[in-house]
């Protein structure tokens, strides 16, 4: 596993540590305004989904791996709801800030 605070994109880092605080402001400020996020291939509504997925069910992401310059991450992601699943992870930061984000099991 990958420490947090040793991931390489510090846009990405901060996403992950807020993620794994489970504090849904300090999530917020890591997006972009508009940003964007898919879950398997379906666009979701992204303060939708971070509340069911991660915040209300205590999610939870452990890094595995990274690459692409730290923009796609593996990671093993609990939340209350699902348990444990393999995720894959890929970032797209514009300006310090995630603009959009896919998800999906790996």
């Amino acid at each position: 596993m990958i420490p947090t605070d040793q991931l390489t994109d510090p846009a990405v880092r901060a996403f992950v540590t807020a993620v794994n605080s489970n504090d849904p402001s300090a999530f917020r400020g890591t997006l972009t305004p508009d940003a964007t996020m898919s879950d398997d291939g379906s666009d979701e509504d992204l303060d939708q989904w971070a509340e069911k997925e991660i915040f209300a069910a205590n999610g939870r992401m452990e890094v595995e791996s990274e690459a692409d310059d730290g923009h796609s991450l593996i990671a093993n992601f609990h939340n209350d709801t699902w348990g444990d699943m393999r995720t894959k992870w890929r970032f797209t930061v514009d300006g310090g800030q995630v603009a959009r984000f896919d998800t999906g099991q790996a």
